[in-house]
């Protein structure tokens, strides 16, 4: 067997899903409308995958469960940085895909049962707090803002702090004011529902 290459990277992530606020799954419980529909997106900021280099480069998923995740049966959509050069994109699909190992790929990927074909497509990403964006082609777009007391309209904030998260450890809970997929088989808009934001630290 070939020895497998060493990969890591740090990025800023956000997320998005059809959850309520703060989504239950964070808490391993039921997520709220019984189903999955959501997004995540990375910008890495350095990462390496053996010798090449991947800062600067977006990955993302769009993504759905007819249950709770674990219980699997899932599909996505893996979006690709159009500026990544043909090894840079081997690279990101290589850790996208779970076979070059480590989290939270590796488990992820055990909930599809089926992924399209990836799309190598331009990341616009602004990333401002609890005020962060991203736009992935045509096929993600999503604004996040702070949650607002429902009494006074005054900005909450709120952290999930999950020792045991494999996607994130820590993160800003937020509103998601927009939340549009249109990927394929993939078509859904959930706004005002559940969204997060933070820095993570991958690698095999």
């Amino acid at each position: 067997m070939s020895k497998q290459i060493k990969w890591n990277f740090e990025a800023d992530f956000l997320q998005a899903c059809n959850c309520d606020y703060g989504c239950p799954c964070e808490f391993s419980a039921p997520p709220t409308r019984g189903n999955c529909e959501g997004m995540v997106a990375w910008q890495i900021k350095r990462g390496n995958y053996g010798g090449v280099k991947l800062d600067g480069l977006g990955l993302g998923f769009a993504v759905k469960w007819p249950k709770a995740i674990h219980e699997g049966n899932g599909t996505a959509a893996v979006f690709v940085d159009e500026k990544a050069s043909a090894e840079q994109r081997d690279a990101l699909l290589q850790i996208a895909s779970g076979k070059a190992g480590g989290l939270p790929f590796e488990i992820i990927v055990t909930t599809f049962s089926k992924i399209l074909d990836p799309q190598f497509v331009p990341f616009q990403f602004n990333f401002n707090g609890k005020n962060s964006s991203v736009k992935v082609g045509n096929a993600i777009t999503v604004a996040l803002e702070p949650i607002k007391n429902p009494v006074t309209g005054d900005e909450e904030s709120v952290r999930v702090e999950h020792s045991t998260g494999f996607i994130f450890k820590s993160a800003e809970c937020t509103s998601s004011a927009k939340m549009e997929i249109h990927a394929g088989e993939l078509n859904y808009s959930w706004p005002h529902k559940a969204g997060f934001v933070t820095t993570v630290k991958y690698g095999n």
